[in-house]
């Protein structure tokens, strides 16, 4: 039956929208390494001021109120969906911001922020892993090379490029916890694009994680004040803080989690191969960190195997087509 004026008008305004919202989703996706990036730049800057835990907990304690007023009415209208949901919210919590949250700071304390932005960029391939072992993906031979490739450019990150190190095994613990935050976000990308979390917005979610994340951390940061006796009071300490709640928590993990509404886990995944350019841009700018010859192949072959691995041909289609 042929479609009515009506019925075609309708049509095309819908698909209209839809590019739109993937053009949107594009150019966000665009920056949104760079601020990502930034939490690492930030969290070495204060890693001998305030410690892992706490700057965890004020993080997304601070990210969570800021961002309650503006969701409320829609935590109010979807509250029923919201407890249901309350172990899969909990869950992205602990992933996203208790292990890629304390743990990335501690591992700061142990390495440099050009070795973990590195490692970080692994990330992609992790997702299609988890995808194979968890949701019945498919691996190709190209992407199986791909990984294989990507694998063996984080293990030259890791040992520095020394075989010495390789064959005794003195791995550095910072660039080993980078590998676990690594698969963390992975499976924490995976599981944003679940159907029984679908629903909600993309704010109200992140608002609800980043709460139950803050929650999670409170025990640990009471023990951590006890233990250290300290708390941030310096100007200096509150400005990067500023920095790691305002750019690498409200902006960065907003535009990631649209992305992966918008776009899926895989290819919004892809952006991150610009996590290299901005985190060891940042960090060389910022940090004075120095460029080894270990960290170009790293570079070299972790990104080779990204490529190989998550840029199907369907996908590029999708992002011409968008």
């Amino acid at each position: 039956m042929p479609l009515t004026p009506e019925r075609d008008l309708s049509d095309s305004t819908t698909s209209t929208g839809i590019a739109s919202e993937r053009h949107l989703a594009i150019a966000i996706l665009l920056v949104m390494p760079l601020f990502f990036s930034s939490n690492i730049i930030f969290g070495r800057v204060v890693a001998d001021q305030v410690e892992p835990f706490i700057l965890a907990f004020i993080r997304w304690s601070l990210t969570a109120l800021i961002l309650l007023p503006f969701v409320w009415p829609t935590l109010v209208r979807q509250r029923q969906l919201i407890v249901s949901q309350w172990r899969q919210i909990a869950l992205l919590g602990f992933l996203g911001m208790w292990i890629c949250g304390a743990l990335v700071y501690l591992a700061l304390d142990y390495t440099t922020a050009t070795n973990g932005t590195l490692i970080y960029t692994s990330s992609p391939v992790l997702i299609i892993l988890i995808e194979w072992l968890f949701g019945g993906r498919k691996i190709s031979t190209r992407e199986a090379l791909g990984i294989a490739i990507a694998v063996f450019g984080v293990v030259v990150l890791v040992v520095k490029g020394s075989l010495d190190t390789l064959m005794s095994l003195s791995l550095n613990l910072g660039d080993l916890i980078f590998i676990g935050a690594a698969f963390s976000w992975a499976i924490y990308s995976v599981l944003l694009k679940a159907r029984s979390v679908a629903p909600l917005q993309t704010l109200p979610l992140f608002m609800l994680i980043a709460a139950t994340g803050a929650l999670l951390l409170a025990p640990f940061t009471l023990v951590e004040i006890a233990w250290r006796q300290t708390f941030p009071t310096s100007l200096s300490a509150w400005t990067n803080i500023a920095g790691i709640v305002l750019l690498a928590s409200l902006l960065a993990f907003s535009f990631f989690q649209y992305g992966v509404k918008v776009l899926g886990p895989s290819v919004t995944g892809i952006f991150m191969y610009l996590l290299p350019v901005y985190g060891v841009g940042l960090a060389v700018l910022f940090l004075g960190e120095e460029l080894a010859l270990y960290h170009m192949w790293g570079v070299l072959l972790v990104l080779s195997g990204l490529v190989l691995a998550t840029w199907p041909k369907k996908v590029f289609r999708e992002i011409r087509s968008a």
